[in-house]
C-alpha cells in the first residue's frame, strides 16, 4: 500500500470535496486557501485527507481546515495530519499552532486535546455571524468557535 503525507503543489487542483467536508462554505474556504499550504494524505494514489495551514502572524500558524474522507476515518489519519502540520509549522519557525472548531464538534474537540492542544479562547456566535444557514452537529447548534493552541 502506497501511502503518506505530502505538501500539495501550488499548481495542483484543490481537493474541494474534502475541504467542504470540514467547512461547508466555498466562500469561507476561498478567503484562506490562496495564502495557505495544504498537506495531503494519500493512499494508493488517492487523496484521503487534507490539512490546510495558514500563517496568521509571524509567530502563529493556524490549521484552517482538516478533513478525512469518510471511507478512511477511524484510522488515525487526522492525528497524523495534525502531527505533520506541527512539524511543518516548527520547521517554518512558528512558536505555536492553533485550530478552531465549533462548540458542537465533540469528536474534533476530543481529538485536538488528545494531540496536545489546549483551549485558548471562545469566539461567541462565530458560526451564526459567518454562515447563512444554521449548522447542527450531535444534536447541538454550532454557534461558537472554540480556539485551541499547541505550543511548539
Amino acid at each position: 500500500m502506497n501511502e503518506g503525507i505530502r505538501l500539495l503543489g501550488t499548481d495542483e487542483p484543490l481537493p474541494m470535496e474534502l475541504l467542504l467536508e470540514a467547512d461547508p462554505s466555498e466562500e469561507m474556504i476561498s478567503r484562506y486557501i490562496t495564502d495557505s499550504r495544504i498537506l495531503a494524505a494519500e493512499e494508493n494514489g488517492r487523496m484521503i485527507g487534507v490539512c490546510v495551514v495558514l500563517a496568521v502572524s509571524p509567530e502563529i500558524a493556524e490549521i484552517k481546515n482538516i478533513a478525512v474522507a469518510e471511507r478512511a476515518r477511524g484510522r488515525g489519519i487526522a492525528k497524523s495530519l495534525i502531527k505533520e502540520a506541527a512539524v511543518y509549522a516548527k520547521r517554518e519557525k512558528f512558536s505555536a499552532i492553533e485550530i478552531g472548531t465549533g462548540n458542537s464538534s465533540l469528536d474534533q474537540l476530543a481529538l485536538y486535546q488528545k494531540c496536545g492542544f489546549r483551549i485558548a479562547a471562545v469566539e461567541r456566535d462565530f458560526f451564526t455571524r459567518h454562515y447563512p444557514k444554521p449548522i447542527f452537529e450531535n444534536g447541538i447548534q454550532c454557534r461558537d468557535m472554540i480556539r485551541l493552541q499547541y505550543k511548539l
